[in-house]
């Protein structure tokens, strides 16, 4: 031990960072080890129970940490040079083993000075745990910091005077074992060493992400009920006093509180309370690493699904990770995000932590962090307090930062609060530096995650949707509380075999909640004929449901059932024009500033103003405010009120756009002409207006539409088909553009005639299933042509991502009427598959009354510049895959082979399925036919030999491949048979190979 003890005495007290004097009961006044050592971390468990307060334990947590990690690798060391240098060497092993200086130097630290050690470890960076990192990447880096260690002690020994004294052998053996094996050695008396501080202090196991652990949970767990013992175990049980109390009571009080108002509950139901009701949920974290965005799916694939949010938590909360930057917390709308803010607050044991929420929508957006902090406390327990004070009030319980709703200030501020996570961790480095750390949390809906600067060490973790288990042990609860109601009501309990078709929505606790809700009222998740409501209709079932109640609110006096009726179909169409605010804007959310400027434009007084739209909404806060499914963001600005709207699920909005839409196509029907002998232009203003500046194809909104349009009997549906393209060709030739205020985005007048089209064809193939280029454009004399300009059209009007969704939605196959081209498009059905093939006869009107038929195009240069002015994306991947091609055999792009009843295709279409798919690949017969097409098209297009030089090579490979396969007493006759139809050059060529396939041999050309 002697020797151990001079081994590793100096990093002892450098990696303890400056706390080797409060760590007695590890190392004494000389370093020795006294605690540690062989016996792993024996004692550490008395002094951290000597420690006062939470971030004087954590502290000395990290230190412990940092103690074994350095003694790992040097007790390996002394075991690895004990072992080869012999017992009575020229020279002592201690001479070659490194005193304090020398190891600080090793390390990487600058010798200790008058500073102390503290501003050595700043220096040294050894990995430590985190519980957001599986206990495998952790063993993966400590492996590598271990590896250039060793190599600093190579290099520092060899330095040495004495190192040349040894034999060559010798040191070659040490440096060989010191580079290869101590590294993994190290990290295997590591895994010991961490399991002993396991046992000696609890916060260790979870500090890293044990993933052994975490898949054997299966019990759900309620409301983080076991975060507080779990903390309540490592701190003193000192009382919290004084306004550290007040916020303690406030926020425990929530856990009492009801899951929603009682005013939005049927008469009669027990709401359950959030310590009730509240389940953990499944997450996956990460580290923001700066590759790829949260907002984006695919960033978390490298990131498990993890069922233990309270280990997780506890980890987080007694590890220093989050005292440096914020832990954000993403979820969709009515994920539990805010709630989960609750809960934390109400579970932190107010003996060792002081967490302060944020409701960041009622703080003053444009105020310093510290000044929400106050105004945040003044609000929840009415005392005004510096933060300063709030701190040194709290004595040693760290404070934890509850930063609820970010995504509010980004949606209502736009870009002047991207930079907040970027303060956030700027006041925690300013605290630490004041020796007041605290822990930050933020929230935030994922579809912002995109828009926000992340400051270095930001970890993201986002609340999954519930799974089967969480919906039947919230839906226990939730009978339990409601069997007299439902008793009393004959409605039976809500079961899991019922909300299995909706299981989507009900992923989402808020929206669970809704469904709940809506079954409670008394109406049925069945249709009539017992079976589940289909998607369409449960939408409009659950709105509906929602927006009768606030009708019936709103009604001074006993309405009739008709005017209810009428009054409900207007908070639709209103809640519809909300959700084209976020479509046309193309985002999900939309601002009161907004929505008061698109319903003034919409409801004022137009000429052509739709019947039912012409009461205006008023304010928009009066609007939406009351209703349960949308939910108003906010912030305070310079002392104005900033708000938006948005829906709990993206599919309401959804949803509501697509009624609407329908909803106008529909009165298309109701056109009466008043002259019998003439056809009136069709009034599509208001169609116009909303459906010019976004695409309502998603595949929601698709389904959403074809449900509703299928309300229509069949000859309705026939009948607004060919209205519907009546609309399309009048619109085309107009050059106005109705409802002019109406801007949610500025876009080019063609740009919105594309995006209309679109739409319009969308909605004919909706209502027919298939139709023709030639029925869409019926004034055109050349359907193909006129089917190719509109789409050049759309594509120039779409994004890229719309553009791919509007392709990706329809299939085409090219027809013919004679010799009139046309194209029958559909919706496509089932997996993507490659398109049919293309048929050059079709492309050029070329007739297939003869066989044999070949011509030629000398333009093929300018098919390939104009791929290269293009400059897209598709023409740029496929014009770089071609290019060798074009360079080589520019010529066969534009010359066809035709006739007959195959397909016309280019030679170099031919050459490439000879070279890819002959051999094997195809009969006998098929392949003499391509030989034979590509020999007919060289008589035409190669009369000058310089295509057959660039071919020879090829044909020759293809030649010697595909003779092979034939018997020799029919080689003969294959070649005479092609050679009919090949040019000079080919034909010699042809004969040659067929001689040496016959006789077997390989001749040279």
């Amino acid at each position: 031990m002697a020797a151990l003890d001079r081994a590793i005495a100096g990093a002892l007290n450098m990696a303890t960072g400056g706390l080797s004097g409060g760590l007695i009961g590890m190392v004494d006044s000389r370093g020795r080890i006294l605690g540690l050592g062989r016996a792993a971390a024996h004692g550490v468990s008395a002094r951290l129970g000597r420690a006062h307060g939470r971030v004087e334990r954590t502290q000395l947590l990290d230190a412990a940490h940092t103690v074994i990690v350095v003694l790992a690798f040097f007790e390996v060391l002394d075991e690895i040079l004990e072992a080869l240098v012999q017992e009575d060497p020229p020279l002592s092993l201690n001479d070659l083993l490194l005193n304090r200086r020398e190891q600080i130097t090793v390390v990487g630290g600058r010798p200790p000075s008058a500073e102390g050690f503290a501003q050595t470890m700043m220096q040294v960076d050894a990995p430590r745990p985190a519980p957001h990192l599986p206990y495998e990447d952790t063993l993966v880096e400590l492996r590598g910091w271990y590896g250039r260690l060793a190599l600093r002690v190579v290099n520092f020994l060899r330095g040495l005077a004495v190192w040349e004294e040894l034999p060559a052998s010798i040191r070659s053996e040490i440096a060989d074992t010191v580079h290869d094996s101590l590294p993994e050695r190290a990290v295997e008396r590591y895994g010991g060493l961490y399991l002993r501080l396991v046992v000696e202090a609890p916060e260790f196991r979870y500090w890293s992400n044990r993933l052994e652990h975490q898949a054997t949970r299966a019990e759900l767990r309620r409301a983080l009920a076991g975060l507080e013992p779990l903390l309540s175990s490592a701190v003193p049980h000192d009382p919290p006093v004084d306004i550290a109390q007040a916020l303690s009571r406030a926020h425990q009080a929530a856990l009492h509180r009801r899951i929603l108002d009682t005013e939005i509950a049927p008469e009669g139901m027990q709401v359950p309370t959030l310590g009730e009701a509240y389940l953990d949920p499944d997450f996956r974290v990460r580290a923001v690493d700066g590759q790829g965005s949260p907002a984006a799916e695919g960033w978390w694939d490298e990131a498990p699904v993890r069922q233990d949010l309270t280990e997780y938590l506890t980890g987080a909360l007694t590890s220093e990770g989050l005292t440096l930057a914020p832990l954000l917390v993403l979820g969709q709308p009515g994920a539990g995000k805010s709630v989960l803010s609750r809960i934390l607050a109400a579970r932190l044991p107010a003996a060792g932590f002081l967490p302060v929420r944020v409701a960041l929508r009622d703080v003053r957006a444009d105020s310093e962090l510290q000044d929400q902090l106050e105004q945040a406390v003044r609000d929840t327990t009415g005392d005004q307090v510096t933060w300063p004070a709030l701190v040194r009030s709290a004595g040693t319980a760290l404070p934890v930062l509850l930063l609820d709703g970010f995504d509010e200030l980004l949606q209502t501020t736009g870009v002047h609060q991207n930079d907040f996570l970027v303060k956030v961790a700027r006041f925690q480095e300013r605290e630490w530096e004041q020796g007041r750390p605290v822990v930050a949390l933020v929230t935030s809906r994922t579809a912002v995650a995109d828009r926000v600067r992340y400051p270095q060490g930001t970890v993201a973790m986002r609340l999954e949707p519930f799974r089967r288990e969480h919906i039947e042990a919230w839906l226990q609860q939730w009978n339990l509380s409601n069997a007299r109601h439902f008793a009393a009501r004959r409605l039976s309990a809500l079961s899991w075999e019922v909300l299995e078709p909706h299981r989507v929505l009900a992923g989402q606790p808020l929206l669970l909640t809704m469904l709940a809700l809506y079954h409670a009222a008394g109406n049925e998740l069945q249709g009539a004929d017992e079976r589940p409501l289909g998607e369409a209709d449960l939408y409009e079932a659950l709105l509906g449901s929602f927006a009768r109640r606030e009708v019936a609110k709103d009604a001074r006096d006993a309405l009739r059932d008709v005017q209810v009726d009428d009054l409900l179909e207007r908070e639709l169409q209103r809640l519809s024009l909300v959700a084209f605010a976020m479509l046309n804007r193309r985002r999900q959310w939309a601002s009161t500033a907004e929505l008061e400027a698109d319903l003034a434009a919409l409801l004022g007084r137009h000429a052509h103003r739709p019947s039912n739209f012409r009461e205006p909404l008023g304010q928009a806060e009066i609007a939406l405010g009351r209703f349960f499914f949308v939910q108003r963001a906010q912030s305070i600005r310079g002392g104005q009120t900033l708000s938006t709207y948005e829906f709990l699920h993206a599919t309401f909005g959804e949803y509501l756009a697509a009624r609407l839409a329908v909803q106008l196509l529909t009165r298309l029907l109701d056109h009466r002409p008043v002259f019998s002998m003439g056809s009136e232009p069709l009034d599509d203003d208001m169609l116009f207006g909303l459906l010019s500046f976004a695409p309502v194809f998603s595949r929601q909104m698709l389904r959403f539409a074809r449900a509703r349009l299928e309300q229509l009997p069949r000859d309705g549906r026939e009948r607004l088909s060919r209205l519907v393209i009546r609309v399309l060709g009048e619109r085309e030739l107009r050059a106005d553009q109705p409802y002019p205020a109406y801007l949610p985005q500025r876009l080019r007048a063609t740009v919105r005639h594309g995006i209309y089209s679109a739409n319009l064809v969308m909605f004919v193939l909706l209502l027919t299933e298939e139709t023709t280029a030639s029925a869409l454009f019926p004034s055109e004399d050349d359907p193909g042509e006129a089917w190719h300009s509109r789409a050049l059209l759309w594509r120039s009007s779409f994004e890229e991502a719309q553009w791919t969704d509007f392709a990706m939605a329809l299939s085409l196959r090219r027809t013919r009427d004679g010799a009139r081209r046309d194209l029958t498009i559909r919706l496509r059905q089932g997996e993507l598959s490659g398109p049919e093939a293309t048929d050059a006869h079709w492309l050029y009107r070329v007739p297939r009354e003869q066989e044999d038929v070949v011509w030629q195009r000398t333009y093929w240069k300018e098919i390939w510049h104009k791929m290269d002015l293009a400059a897209g994306t598709n023409d740029g991947v496929a014009l770089q895959a071609l290019r060798p091609l074009f360079e080589s055999l520019g010529p066969l792009f534009t010359t066809f082979n035709g006739g007959g009843s195959t397909l016309a295709t280019s030679v170099a279409h031919d050459l490439l399925k000879l070279w890819l798919h002959g051999g094997t690949g195809m009969s006998l017969v098929e392949t003499q036919a391509l030989y034979r097409r590509i020999g007919n098209a060289l008589l035409v297009s190669d009369r000058d030999g310089s295509l057959m030089r660039h071919l020879r090579p090829v044909l020759v490979n293809l030649l010697d491949r595909d003779l092979k396969r034939f018997p020799s007493q029919d080689a003969q006759h294959f070649v005479d048979a092609l050679s009919a139809y090949a040019p000079a050059e080919l034909r010699e060529l042809l004969q040659g190979r067929a001689e040496a396939a016959r006789f077997g041999t390989s001749r040279g050309e």
